[in-house]
């Protein structure tokens, strides 16, 4: 059975203690789901969430890596860095750092590279701009962002691999994709897996969904069989909301 995954990218929101009085929150609430939860504060506050969590069904995780493993690199942070305080998965690829720091596909794979090489757990972002599912081609534009990115890794690296697809056009626009349109697109990038590295690995990934999911519409979309989870942003800010998308499953 495929894993279920929630996880909330907090991105640059909430200082250190408004990063521990949310997870206190957290804390207080009660998981009915069997599904994974995931956290993903600022760099400044991961050592503190890190601590706060050692005890609970909480793992925390970063939104972002450099590829290099040390270096002239002002401003980055490295592999060890994140696995010395006690992380060990990352988020890469959110369309986010692709649109605003203009990370490539190459960029990518050499981050993916280094997560790999650490012995890290990748949750790997990518979707489609709105003008590419207006025109149609939003299937080529993730099969191309997926295959640049990971197809020169080898089988067993995805055991390492998350991936959440986060159609761009639904992100903190208000707008949302079907639970349909969802199902589709992660039947269709299981399918790609499966063209490329057999339908055992294919089925054994877990494929996120991000895209505005709201306690109002999670089970619905959860309830698609190809969808195992949520990568969400601004629902995870607020304890109660994150973990009624937690629960829905």
């Amino acid at each position: 059975m495929r894993r279920q995954i929630v996880a909330g990218n907090w991105k640059m929101n909430n200082d250190l203690v408004e990063t521990e009085t949310l997870i206190n929150d957290l804390k207080k609430q009660t998981k009915t789901s069997h599904a994974e939860v995931k956290i993903a504060p600022t760099f400044t506050s991961l050592w503190s969430a890190f601590q706060a969590t050692r005890e609970d069904d909480i793992e925390v995780v970063a939104q972002n890596m450099h590829f290099a493993e040390n270096g002239a690199y002002t401003g980055e942070i490295s592999a060890s860095m994140l696995k010395s305080i006690g992380v060990k998965t990352v988020i890469l690829g959110h369309s986010e750092r692709r649109a605003y720091f203009n990370e490539t596909d190459a960029d990518l794979a050499k981050k993916v590279d280094t997560a790999m090489a650490n012995n890290m757990e990748v949750i790997f972002c990518f979707g489609e701009e709105l003008q590419d599912r207006k025109s149609g081609n939003e299937e080529k534009v993730v099969e191309a962002q997926i295959k640049k990115a990971l197809f020169h890794l080898e089988a067993s690296a995805f055991k390492k691999i998350i991936l959440a697809y986060e159609p761009v056009w639904a992100i903190g626009t208000g707008e949302t994709a079907t639970p349909q349109q969802a199902q589709d697109m992660h039947a269709f990038i299981r399918k790609t897996l499966a063209t490329n590295y057999g339908k055992e690995v294919a089925n054994a990934v877990s494929i996120l969904y991000g895209g505005s999911v709201k306690p109002n519409n999670a089970k619905e979309i959860f309830s698609k069989p190809d969808v195992d989870g949520g990568l969400i942003g601004g629902a995870s800010l607020k304890a109660q909301d994150f973990y009624a998308i937690v629960n829905a499953f």
